[in-house]
């Protein structure tokens, strides 16, 4: 099935008790065992089952299998946040005395958790730009467990080259990790580029409506593991925290959504509540329609902010003008999803001006709802960050997002000029 199918249909048939058409929300903390070795063979991963809501769900399984499909994944699963996915995406396979290589054009959130929470756990996050190629490279050692990036950077809207980032790991037999939150599947497909693991911030796009918050990661299942078993010894070697369990014998190809599943989830406890899948699955059913949305209004109006005399510049990597233009054409499908950043004459001063005089346009930060959102990310989702580091994230102090939302594309538009004269 193509993605708008898979979006309404995967991972679940009408269940044989009650005929539901729609998949149920199993709110149980617990499953019932056959009897004592049924449990026992559960707990030792020899048959598939339910253990615990901590661990897995029926609802979630549906979520993560739609998502997963849709991807083109083995597995997924799926987290009470992006940033627990992020956590746990890294370490699964990451500890003291490991580090990890990324790109510096990072959500907010990402960035402090790399430059400040990382490492104090004692796992060193090397950053450079994401079109710096050598730099990236260089900064991979025998230590490197991970190299991450994100397809469309939030808020600097920067498109990444997957393929080229995807051939440095690879080289080094290094796993390469994306958050395809801004792109979605519409848009971008990691693996087909030769990504091995796709994280999701759930709570946008996918989810779509500002109402839940969640995150996934997706497995390729494509990574040999037990080829680079120097590096990743954790999946290749008995786990004394889980029944000396060997990820790679007891899951094969699913080694690494199965240990992020039974260590992380399982020991620090991230979950998703089987009432936000929920939720979330009523996003991704219309997930494609809103994207074409999106799209659409976002460059309209990135079109129409380069036009008008109190801006001084855009940032939208489908304009043609955009040094992205030729990635989006490559990575996203010639499109740039639905955020995009601008500058006023008057700087950050003047972006505060415009912010405030918003009517329509909420005032928050999120990104990837239906309504459209704005907001200051210097003194937001990036005010922890000091100059350098704001250089770095490719925040630069006048910098206003807009996640440009489904609404009629004249009434957004008047919302953004009444803005701008009241800009003075």
């Amino acid at each position: 099935m193509k993605l708008e199918s898979l979006a309404l249909h995967c991972g679940y048939e009408s269940e044989p008790t009650t005929k539901a058409a729609t998949t149920p929300i199993y709110q149980t903390t617990s499953y019932t065992f056959d009897d004592t070795q049924h449990g026992a063979d559960l707990f030792d991963l020899k048959v598939a089952g339910n253990i615990y809501t901590r661990i897995m769900n029926p609802t979630n399984a549906v979520l993560e299998a739609r998502v997963a499909a849709m991807e083109g994944g083995i597995g997924g699963l799926a987290v009470a946040s992006g940033m627990s996915a992020i956590t746990y995406a890294i370490q699964c396979i990451a500890a003291a005395g490991d580090n990890i290589v990324s790109t510096s054009q990072l959500y907010g959130g990402t960035y402090n958790l790399f430059a400040h929470s990382f490492p104090r756990q004692g796992i060193e996050v090397r950053m450079a730009s994401a079109d710096d190629y050598d730099k990236l490279e260089s900064l991979i050692d025998d230590n490197t467990k991970a190299l991450f990036c994100e397809s469309i950077g939030n808020p600097a809207g920067n498109i990444v080259d997957l393929e080229k980032l995807a051939a440095i790991a690879h080289k080094h037999g290094v796993v390469l990790i994306v958050d395809n939150t801004v792109a979605t599947p519409f848009l971008c497909k990691p693996f087909e580029l030769g990504a091995d693991i796709v994280v999701h911030s759930l709570t946008k796009y996918i989810g779509g409506h500002g109402t839940t918050v969640g995150g996934m990661i997706v497995d390729s299942g494509k990574f040999d593991w037990v080829a680079n078993k120097a590096r990743y010894p954790m999946l290749n070697e008995p786990d004394p925290s889980y029944h000396n369990v060997v990820y790679t014998e007891a899951l094969g190809a699913a080694a690494y959504i199965g240990r992020c599943r039974v260590v992380p989830l399982r020991n620090t406890g991230s979950a998703l509540a089987p009432h936000s899948s929920f939720l979330i699955m009523q996003g991704l059913e219309t997930l494609g329609i809103r994207m074409e949305r999106h799209c659409e209004n976002a460059l309209a109006v990135a079109k129409h902010l380069q036009q008008h005399p109190k801006v001084t510049w855009v940032n939208y990597g489908a304009l043609e003008n955009s040094p992205y233009y030729a990635l989006s054409k490559k990575i996203t499908s010639g499109h740039a999803s639905g955020i995009l950043s601008f500058g006023i004459q008057g700087g950050k001063e003047a972006g505060a001006q415009f912010i405030d005089a918003l009517q329509m346009i909420l005032r928050l930060v999120n990104i990837g709802d239906a309504k459209s959102l704005a907001c200051h990310p210097a003194t937001t989702t990036h005010r922890q960050l000091n100059a350098d580091e704001l250089k770095s994230a490719g925040v630069s102090e006048d910098l206003v997002r807009i996640s440009v939302g489904i609404e009629h594309i004249e009434d957004i538009l008047a919302d953004i000029n009444q803005a701008l004269d009241k800009v003075k």
